[in-house]
């Protein structure tokens, strides 16, 4: 048996222009340094140390947590980029994280894709993954696998993100809107509409006496303690585009039910109402 030198593990490269340049999309050294010095700097783990072209995952450590995979995939386009109480990291992240958590998943693994403009500043670029960063490590989970494009200035509005996320589903959680039933209430976590109005007062299309900050955030703890207090929930959403009305008008849909609400105890801000 020949023993063999194994060469030491690469040097992670460095960005050493200001801005982001189509060569970082370009498939060579420049977008190496950009992945290493940006992204996994930012999301560093051993399921994303390899850098392969896809994170495996150990079925038996998924099957510790339940007996059916979740899996979800959302794209992110914000203005702007960044808004009071988040911005588009966060954003990316909480609401695949929050798509399944609703589902009645524990979230575990998260992928990250992103389209760039050609011209968007590295420091920007390291402020949002390391945004992401910091929302996954709060929700508990890894950003294991990537992908990045660089397109032609004017080609996007700086920048783009899709995350898809696998989790695990507890056995006997059976969540959907079809099992809404007469009588049942509806609840909500808390104040309505602060996310949007938050968007629209930094684009400046809302006059607002006070900022609204977004209420922006993973959800996965929240609902792990909700349907544990209250096994019997019949089905739960994250309302984003189209808002809790397109949410009940869903659930009226899928269930053959009314929902009555009273708009005078709808917990809104009075600025956003």
């Amino acid at each position: 048996m020949n023993m063999i030198s194994i060469p030491p593990r690469r040097a992670r490269g460095k960005v050493h222009v200001p801005t982001v340049t189509l060569a970082h999309g370009g498939g060579g050294k420049a977008m190496k340094d950009l992945i290493d010095d940006v992204f996994v700097a930012a999301f560093d783990n051993p399921l994303l140390a390899p850098l392969d072209d896809s994170a495996r995952m150990d079925l038996l450590d998924l099957a510790q947590y339940g007996d059916r995979l979740a899996f979800t995939t959302d794209s992110f386009v914000v203005d702007p980029l960044v808004f009071p109480g988040g911005d588009i990291g966060k954003l990316a992240v909480c609401g695949t994280v929050n798509d399944l958590a609703v589902g009645g998943a524990l979230p575990l693994y998260l992928s990250c894709a992103v389209i760039i403009e050609e011209g968007v500043s590295i420091d920007f670029l390291r402020q949002i993954a390391r945004s992401m960063a910091a929302t996954a490590q709060e929700a508990g989970v890894k950003i294991v696998t990537g992908d990045t494009k660089v397109v032609n200035k004017g080609a996007c509005d700086q920048m783009f993100i899709t995350t898809t996320g696998v989790g695990v589903v507890a056995v006997g959680v059976e969540l959907g809107a079809h099992r809404a039933r007469l009588r049942d209430a509806v609840l909500v976590n808390g104040l309505l509409g602060d996310h949007g109005a938050a968007i629209l007062g930094a684009r400046g299309d809302m006059a607002l006496q006070s900022p609204i900050e977004s209420d922006c955030a993973p959800l996965q703890g929240l609902i792990a303690s909700l349907l544990n207090a209250a096994p019997n929930t019949r089905f739960l959403r994250d309302p984003t585009r189209g808002g809790v009305a397109t949410v009940l008008n869903e659930i009226a849909e899928a269930a053959q039910v009314a929902i009555e609400i009273d708009e005078a105890v709808t917990p809104l801000r009075d600025e956003v109402r």
